[in-house]
């Protein structure tokens, strides 16, 4: 349910996903509100939630790839 197409694809979700959520603490002042509640919104749907949902869909898509090379 998680899991992506490709290792590669879910950390550069992921990276992404930070620098918005971190973007959104961080730069409240220069975003504004509403910059930073769309930056918000836009961390949580790239992680498919919260953090620790995509650490479960990262360990989901590595598990599903070992699976697949077996």
């Amino acid at each position: 349910m998680f899991c992506s197409s490709s290792v590669f694809v879910h950390l550069l979700r992921g990276a992404v996903g930070l620098a918005l959520f971190a973007s959104a603490t961080c730069f409240n002042q220069t975003l504004g509100s509403a910059g930073s509640v769309l930056a918000l919104v836009g961390a949580v749907l790239l992680m498919r939630g919260c953090p620790m949902c995509w650490l479960i869909g990262l360990l989901e898509t590595v598990n599903k790839r070992s699976q697949s090379k077996r």
